[in-house]
């Protein structure tokens, strides 16, 4: 019997009370990167006691689980969600705010896992009524690189089965909730980040002289590394250079230190741009550290690939969502150069990574990711649980996908 739309919309009202509960669960204890125990054991007993499903753990905090239709070696597609939270302090009043002082699920990711948890229960009603294998998996580390995806991966999750299609979806304050958003194709940024140490020699405030200026010689290299971006990296092409952070060891108002650190992040959508961009900008920053008197310690840490969403597969999943949604709720996405380690995925499988409008219904401003007062409206939970289990079981129709 093929399964409407309509009953995925019932499921879905139907489980939003208890995944409403359990994201405001996760919201109170969020865990960082790569050190999400409780939560993956909060995730695994769920499963376990209110599904009966069993999940096997990954990459230390990861979470695998596979939902097997009939003829479950037909066709295996994933659904993946992330968990891990935020190095910031969460400042909103609401009942269920962080108890984890210094580390706020800021990014959505209790959202993320909340909806997961839903489709699961979803799919799992529905199981002896869809051809194939849903593989299920709860990624840990996504703001931390190397990322959790690559750890996943290197673990084997998108074998045994393996997994013919992935897809993932993401809080989007920006969209109001209902509404869901796609980009084919490119989608999102690589992600490498910088660390510099310039070392000087430190001194007297007042005899600047009798050293070399580290905080001098930053100054002018902040400066000069935005060149990178303006005058050698081709203008069609979207990148930016950030440095987020600058501080020296041991200056004071009248002290010259001996060092500043400098962190930062290159992001861009081009590969050959990457790498590029790379040797332009340690071959400046040494010749200028040295022309100035200083030395240089120079540490590129290579980071997440850009987010590939594949054509077919984004518009098969951006035809489920008009179904499901209506045309009016489904709009089209911009290129950003934020990032993603889904994009690990989308460099091995077919993939498609969407966003899920998350503000709030009643026109009350929803502030943006990464702040100290993000959240969502509620109804959000419900939409992205029903929308992930039905493009799910959209692509596990032949006829469709």
């Amino acid at each position: 019997m093929e399964i409407s739309p309509e009953e995925i919309k019932a499921l879905a009202r139907e489980v939003l009370p208890r995944i409403q509960g359990i994201r405001e669960q996760l919201h109170q204890y969020p865990e960082p990167s790569f050190r999400e125990f409780e939560t993956s054991r909060f995730l695994s007993s769920t499963l376990k006691d209110w599904m009966g499903l069993s999940a096997e753990t990954l990459a230390e905090t990861g979470l695998v689980l596979c939902i097997p239709g009939r003829n479950p070696t037909s066709r295996t597609i994933a659904l993946r969600a992330d968990i891990d939270a935020l190095p910031i302090s969460e400042r909103s009043d609401v009942p269920y705010r962080s108890r984890n002082e210094g580390f706020m699920h800021a990014c959505g990711h209790d959202v993320h896992a909340a909806c997961l948890l839903g489709a699961v229960w979803i799919l799992h009603k529905v199981r002896d009524r869809f051809e194939g294998t849903v593989k299920i998996i709860f990624q840990p580390g996504e703001e931390l690189l190397p990322g959790g995806a690559s750890k996943m991966i290197a673990g084997g999750v998108l074998e045994n089965p393996d997994v013919q299609a992935i897809f993932g979806q993401h809080v989007s304050p920006e969209l109001p909730v209902g509404t869901v958003g796609f980009r084919s194709g490119q989608s999102m940024a690589s992600c490498d980040e910088l660390y510099l140490t310039v070392t000087g020699k430190g001194g007297h405030g007042a005899m600047p002289h009798r050293g070399a200026d580290p905080i001098l010689i930053s100054a002018h290299l902040i400066t000069a590394l935005q060149q990178i971006v303006s005058r050698t990296v081709n203008p069609i092409v979207p990148a930016v250079l950030t440095l987020g952070s600058i501080r020296s060891l041991g200056g004071a108002t009248n002290i010259i230190p001996d060092q500043v650190l400098l962190e930062g992040t290159f992001r861009t959508l081009d590969d050959q741009e990457r790498a590029a961009a790379r040797e332009k900008i340690q071959k400046l920053a040494f010749s200028l550290v040295e022309g100035m008197g200083g030395s240089l310690d120079f540490r590129w840490e290579s980071g997440y690939p850009s987010l590939l969403n594949d054509p077919a597969l984004t518009e098969c999943a951006r035809t489920a969502a008009e179904v499901f949604l209506g045309a009016a709720q489904v709009v089209d996405l911009p290129v950003r150069l934020t990032a993603e380690d889904f994009s690990n995925y989308s460099r091995l499988v077919p993939a498609c990574f969407y966003r899920l409008g998350t503000a709030h219904s009643d026109g009350r401003f929803s502030h943006p990711v990464h702040t100290p007062w993000f959240d969502v409206d509620p109804k959000s939970l419900e939409i992205g649980a029903g929308l992930f289990a039905w493009i799910a079981l959209q692509q596990m129709e032949e006829k469709s996908c």
